[in-house]
């Protein structure tokens, strides 16, 4: 019989590292971006890494990619760069509920019809898992989680006893991730557990209108883990949203820094902390 087994992403493994930032879900925000990688350069990082989803929900996601490949940012896929190489009808995000995917799909389309044969080429050769090590600490970079690419770690609902199970089956300390837009960490061992370092590609449902990138860095052979607030031009962004025919739910969101779409998949407790 043939083996049924889903096979694991290819990974890449970049040795070891002192300090080193690590970028969530861009979503076209290449304004968040230049800003996210000028922080990167004040705290002298060894490298920058981008954890997929580069396009999605903003404004010409050619300029996000360009940027990234001109900035030697370190790159894995996410489920729209996988998607958007093999050419799938929609960005494959997970989502369960019509309104969720309605909005998903317009963001998909649109990345899809912007976005060059040369740059979605280019994400079919970025591996789906980057291993390193960081303060003694052995961590693994994904987008969704090690086992699958979309699927969502959400601060209420990922348990301590799946973060140890996950970290023993995939041989590794902590699990970097991204995929929910939402940002958080929880370690129940001494540099062992989850970072997921979020969204800079727009706000944290939260009435701010910055967004996050992460610092991981080597303290005295400590692993130290840090969320980062970017603060960007966003009234730009916005403005350049609306020039180009996206949603005015989505502009809404860089403006007030409140979600407008992509709720129904959040958790209750999640879904409480907004305003809709």
């Amino acid at each position: 019989m043939p083996d049924l087994t889903p096979a694991r992403p290819r990974e890449e493994d970049h040795g070891t590292l002192r300090r080193v930032a690590l970028l969530g879900g861009i979503y076209s925000n290449y304004l968040a971006l230049d800003a996210a990688l000028a922080v990167a350069r004040a705290r002298e990082v060894d490298a920058v890494y981008a954890l997929g989803d580069f396009g999605a929900f903003g404004p010409h996601p050619d300029r996000t990619v360009e940027r990234l490949r001109d900035g030697g940012v370190a790159c894995i896929q996410g489920n729209y760069e996988e998607s958007l190489a093999a050419g799938a009808g929609d960005c494959h995000c997970g989502y369960t509920d019509p309104r969720d995917n309605h909005f998903a799909q317009i963001s998909y389309d649109y990345t899809r019809e912007n976005t060059s044969a040369e740059h979605k080429a280019w994400m079919g050769t970025l591996p789906g898992h980057v291993r390193l090590r960081v303060g003694g600490s052995r961590l693994l970079l994904c987008h969704g989680s090690p086992r699958r690419i979309n699927e969502f770690l959400w601060r209420t609902t990922t348990p301590d006893a799946f973060i140890r199970r996950t970290l023993a089956e995939f041989a590794t300390d902590v699990v970097v991730c991204t995929h929910t837009g939402l940002h958080w960490m929880r370690f129940p061992e001494p540099g062992r557990g989850v970072l997921n370092v979020g969204a800079l590609g727009r706000p944290a449902n939260d009435g701010r209108t910055h967004v996050w990138c992460a610092i991981v860095e080597d303290h005295g052979g400590v692993l130290r883990a840090e969320h980062v607030p970017v603060p960007y031009d966003h009234e730009r962004l916005a403005r350049e949203m609306t020039a180009e025919g996206l949603p005015a739910e989505f502009v809404e969101t860089v403006r007030t820094g409140w979600w407008t779409t992509c709720l129904e998949i959040l958790p209750a407790k999640e879904r409480a902390a907004g305003r809709f």
